[in-house]
């Protein structure tokens, strides 16, 4: 029975995986999009979100089942709880992607992004699909260590999101108030796509170990 119940659990975490890896492919087309200024991509990214709706209702539905219908013990329980909480954090990362795909389709014909702005946000989705990557290993392995390495990542994003921060304020800032708004809510999309990684490797940190982050550093 435990021996079901455990390949279950694992269900669950592919999902959570598989959920990841859709929200991390999403970010890398949306930011290519963003780019090319491709309406075609944005187009595409928009118009079918069919199947991460199919997994979220994977996931909540096999963590229901879960709880439903099995006798979770303190580590089992756990980790049915937080995932429930992980869908909501990756549903979140896959909105934030399809909102850098909503701005691309916006400005349409036109480019999104200035040019002096295009290598940060070249940077920032590289960094994304990193962290959506790393997620999806880390609810795969369960590893802690590595939940919390995704910080390094997160504090990289940051750090781009205040240099970008900074060009916007520049007084010679040439391209108007339009695309200065632009420009601060799609660095904002990609610093909570990270922001949302981060808390789902924290989140894994609290299955694997029982503690916070902050304990397990310690």
């Amino acid at each position: 029975m435990r021996t079901a119940y455990h390949d279950e659990l694992a269900e669950l975490r592919a999902a959570l995986g598989a959920m990841c890896e859709l929200s991390g492919v999403t970010m890398e087309h949306a930011t290519r999009a963003l780019l090319q200024a491709d309406v075609d991509v944005a187009d595409r990214l928009l118009e079918d979100r069919r199947q991460m709706e199919h997994y979220s209702a994977e996931a909540e539905e096999k963590a229901f089942k879960l709880l439903a219908l099995q006798a979770p013990v303190a580590g089992e329980l756990r980790e049915v709880l937080t995932g429930l909480q992980i869908v909501a954090d990756i549903d979140r990362m896959y909105a934030l992607a399809l909102h850098v795909a909503k701005v691309a389709r916006l400005r349409h014909p036109a480019p999104a992004l200035p040019e002096e702005v295009r290598g940060y946000f070249a940077e920032m989705g590289r960094l994304a699909v990193r962290l959506a990557d790393g997620a999806r290993e880390v609810l795969q392995t369960l590893d802690p260590q590595a939940a919390l390495e995704l910080d390094a990542d997160d504090d990289a994003m940051d750090d781009l999101h205040r240099h970008l921060f900074s060009v916007l304020m520049d007084r010679e800032w040439p391209h108007g108030v339009a695309a200065a708004v632009d420009v601060t809510l799609l660095g904002r999309y990609y610093e909570r796509f990270a922001d949302h990684a981060v808390a789902v490797g924290r989140r894994v940190v609290f299955q694997a170990t029982g503690k916070t982050p902050e304990q397990f550093a310690e």
